[in-house]
């Protein structure tokens, strides 16, 4: 089976990364997005930087100039060309981002059909909602603003996606928050697992660690073992309640609460345990009023899965 690894901003083909899922046994492709080779420099034809000109305000001559498009671009021949190297099978090639690498995947899962499995980190779509790059859109004319969404937003493409994904993201992201997160995979017709970490770190490292990453591949690209599978976060007589299923024993399940209003990176988020009984995973909630909150399940190898947070008025 192939990955082909998509990188963040600043980021580059991190050699690390690639060995990382060659020792799990895949090949695996990375490639870099601000058009510089090995040693740091700038190729003469690399495309437009990684910046933020780049990927809102520069269109050049059109649309053709923007970074956004040039790097749906990189990834899609990186498909192409893991898939054509012998020995790798084509039909089982997955893609995972970090950051701007994950709003990348959600973008080449709705435009690529190729792709069997997708696991974009922190990285969504919607970020005209809400994103920490709010004020570029401020600074768009209505129509670039427009051109943009239309093309370059995730969630003109995520409803094309219908490959499975595994989302994976901090309750505190800076760049990516809760709410976009959740219209995007809200927005793809293929099955959605969530894996919602609370505080958890933004960045490369801490973006390719978690052990659901690379166990979300195997299953979809290697015959290996499922998930636990938890549905959506339901408010019932001041409980948190969702149904589970798991064909491995679940280890830990937990409550996760914030009872914060404002900025959703700025919210404080309370942990308590939560009960397992007949398919059901239940907490009480605070008393207070309102509140969001979500529910997680762990498996006997440390697979996290989340319910869909929800609101509590």
């Amino acid at each position: 089976p192939g990955i082909v690894l998509v990188h963040g901003g600043g980021g580059t083909a991190f050699p690390q990364w690639v060995k990382m899922w060659h020792d799990r046994g895949y090949a695996a492709l990375s490639m870099d997005l601000g058009g510089r080779g090995g040693d740091g420099d700038r190729l003469p034809d690399g495309g437009p930087e990684q910046g933020h000109e780049e990927k809102f305000h520069a269109v050049g001559e059109g649309l053709e100039e923007m970074w956004s498009y040039h790097a749906v671009a990189a990834v899609v021949r990186g498909l192409s060309l893991l898939g054509s190297l012998p020995g790798v099978d084509a039909d089982r090639i997955g893609v995972t981002g970090i950051s701007w690498g994950g709003y990348m995947t959600c973008m080449v899962a709705g435009v690529d059909d190729r792709i069997r499995a997708a696991i974009p980190v922190y990285g969504c779509g919607f970020l005209h909602h809400n994103s920490c790059w709010l004020e570029e859109f401020e600074r768009l004319s209505d129509d670039h603003r427009a051109a943009w969404i239309e093309h370059f937003d995730p969630s003109s493409h995520l409803p094309n996606a219908a490959m499975p994904m595994l989302w994976v993201n901090g309750t505190n992201d800076f760049a990516y928050p809760m709410d976009s997160y959740q219209e995007s995979y809200r927005a793809t017709v293929g099955e959605t697992t969530l894996c919602i970490k609370v505080g958890m770190d933004h960045g490369h490292e801490p973006g390719w660690a978690p052990a659901e990453i690379g166990l979300f591949a195997d299953l979809h690209l290697r015959d290996g073992e499922v998930f636990p599978e938890i549905g959506a976060t339901r408010i019932e007589d001041g409980r948190a309640v969702a149904s589970w299923s798991s064909a491995r024993p679940i280890a830990s399940a937990g409550l996760h609460v914030t009872k914060d209003v404002g900025s959703w990176p700025e919210r404080a988020w309370e942990t308590t345990p939560a009960t397992i009984v007949d398919g059901v995973v239940h907490a009480s909630l605070p008393g207070q009023r309102p509140l969001i909150a979500y529910l997680t399940i762990e498996d006997d190898r440390g697979v996290t899965v989340s319910s869909e947070h929800a609101a509590a008025e």
